[in-house]
């Protein structure tokens, strides 16, 4: 059994939880989601705690147990509280500001990249060098923070790019460590 999709899910005072027909819908101060149950896996509402049910062992039903509940989680997380990445450019030059809901980055290109949120997901910037993704959905703020971060990934030599927050960066030696 799957430690994960046996777990009793609780649903906080102010979040609003229906299922019907395999659908499951939250909905809460942050916003509101919705979530389709994969086929053999049914869930089962008792007041404030959901639990989450399989009509067999086969793999394909199994691996899709914790999975549904994690995603069903972190709606209820996602409605309720929100998410955030911490992000942080490293670089001398480098800065972030938010004009207007849009997050415009110089990062030693010529020209400053401009990126365009998607509906539910908010900038805000800390500071000129800190800045974070804020958002009700977490697959779609990791997304997107991964996105701003390919736009100049972390380089091992000085370390210089747009990193996470308390990510490590492995640093390498340069042409003068070899003498």
């Amino acid at each position: 059994m799957s430690r994960v999709g046996k777990k009793i899910l609780n649903i906080p005072s102010g979040v609003q939880f229906s299922e019907a027909k395999g659908l499951i819908k939250v909905k809460g101060p942050k916003g509101e989601m919705s979530f389709s149950l994969p086929e053999g896996i049914h869930c089962q509402q008792d007041g404030a705690t959901v639990t989450f049910h399989r009509d067999n062992d086969d793999k394909k039903v199994r691996s899709l147990h914790g999975m549904s509940r994690a995603a069903v989680a972190n709606m209820v997380e996602g409605v309720s509280n929100g998410f955030t990445r911490n992000m942080a450019v490293v670089g001398v030059g480098f800065k972030v500001e938010v004009k207007s809901k849009r997050l415009i980055m110089s990062v030693g290109y010529s020209h400053p990249v401009m990126i365009i949120p998607p509906d539910g997901i908010e900038f805000n910037a800390t500071s000129p060098t800190q800045f974070s993704v804020k958002g009700h959905d977490k697959q779609l703020v990791g997304e997107i923070a991964a996105k701003i971060r390919s736009v100049r990934p972390p380089e091992p030599y000085k370390g210089k790019g747009v990193q996470y927050e308390g990510e490590y960066i492995r640093r390498k030696a340069g042409k003068a460590a070899g003498k």
